[in-house]
């Protein structure tokens, strides 16, 4: 008898049984790091939701400001180098037929900024959005 050990008794213990009071304690801290993981996880898509939103918008200001410089440059072929007035002039002409449907907008509903003679004198004219905030000229314009 004195060379035979006891055999244990093998049972499953749940963690707040194992280490009492302890034990229970970091159960809880458990939980508070899968909601901070939670919090952080819809932080992040939230974020790249709203940086594809922006990068999207960004898109379709360039779409239009490429079909405006091309009425731009229609306009200007057709009347020997002269600028329009205005954009609006490209949607409404008085001798012939409009170059755009209406007068051109950004993404975020604004006009776009049209300038004759630009201020780069290497381009003619110089046609922007002004960008998500407004801004004229602001850092997040779009040319």
């Amino acid at each position: 008898m004195f060379g035979r050990r006891k055999r244990r008794e093998r049972t499953v213990y749940f963690p707040w049984e194992r280490r009492g009071v302890l034990g229970a304690l970091d159960l809880r801290r458990r939980r508070a790091g899968l909601w901070l993981l939670a919090i952080v996880a819809v932080l992040f898509v939230w974020w790249f939701r709203e940086r594809d939103r922006s990068a999207k918008m960004a898109r379709i200001s360039r779409a239009s400001i490429e079909r405006t410089r091309e009425a731009v440059d229609a306009f200007r072929a057709d009347h020997g180098g002269r600028c329009p007035r205005d954009l609006a002039e490209l949607a409404a002409p008085a001798d012939h037929a409009a170059y755009l449907s209406s007068a051109p907008v950004d993404a975020w509903k604004r006009p776009l900024r049209f300038t004759c003679p630009g201020r780069d004198p290497a381009r003619p004219y110089d046609l922007l959005s002004d960008g998500p905030d407004g801004e004229p000229y602001g850092l997040d314009r779009i040319e």
